[in-house]
């Protein structure tokens, strides 16, 4: 998992409330077991038409959406179930953080356990920043993780808060079992010295 310290890019607008895990990543694709390539699947009944073909409309499909890392989103992003596929689709597509002015819980834990960082905004700056990008296309987005800030270019910036674990694992580019595999040799250590795992 790639380390998350400073971030900037351009912001692709998907104002759309309530969009849930099933629309991130359909359920058809649920097979996969790699994340090599769910980005090519993510809003798939959105991107593509039936034949396959992109959908002329979707902001996804839009050339100033390529290489953008940032999605500001409509509130309560990521409900309904609680498949882990969906952080996959979203970051191999190449987004590393969204803004909402909510998030299921289920996607926001699962968001941070594979380097995706979801920031939640109140509604008045949600109303800025979708203000300011609208008017200026192409602009910029900084996210520092370190300082739990954020600034757009030319405009509205403001603090967020994130779980300090969650943080610690973004900032060093680590999940859970990765952390926890950072501390092997003191945990030998005290196993040494204290009995552990020798069996009897």
């Amino acid at each position: 998992m790639a380390h998350f310290t400073t971030l900037t890019s351009r912001v692709v607008l998907l104002l759309v409330n309530d969009i849930d895990t099933d629309q991130i990543i359909p359920a058809r694709f649920l097979k996969a077991t790699d994340k090599i390539g769910m980005g090519d699947h993510l809003f798939a009944d959105w991107r593509y038409e039936s034949d396959g073909s992109p959908k002329s409309g979707f902001v996804l499909n839009a050339p100033e959406a390529k290489g953008a890392a940032i999605l500001l989103a409509g509130d309560n992003f990521g409900c309904g179930s609680s498949r882990e596929h969906a952080p996959w689709a979203l970051t191999s597509f190449g987004f590393r953080a969204v803004l909402s002015t909510s998030f299921a819980d289920i996607f926001r834990n699962n968001s941070t356990k594979n380097g995706l960082l979801p920031i939640v905004v109140d509604k008045s700056m949600h109303a800025a920043l979708v203000e300011h990008f609208r008017r200026q296309k192409g602009a910029t987005m900084t996210i520092d993780l370190q300082t739990q800030e954020f600034q757009a270019e030319g405009g509205p910036g403001g603090a967020f808060s994130i779980d300090p674990f969650a943080r610690t694992c973004l900032l060093n580019g680590v999940d859970e079992l990765g952390y926890i595999q950072q501390f092997e040799q003191q945990i030998k250590a005290f196993e040494a010295t204290h009995g552990v795992g020798g069996g009897s």
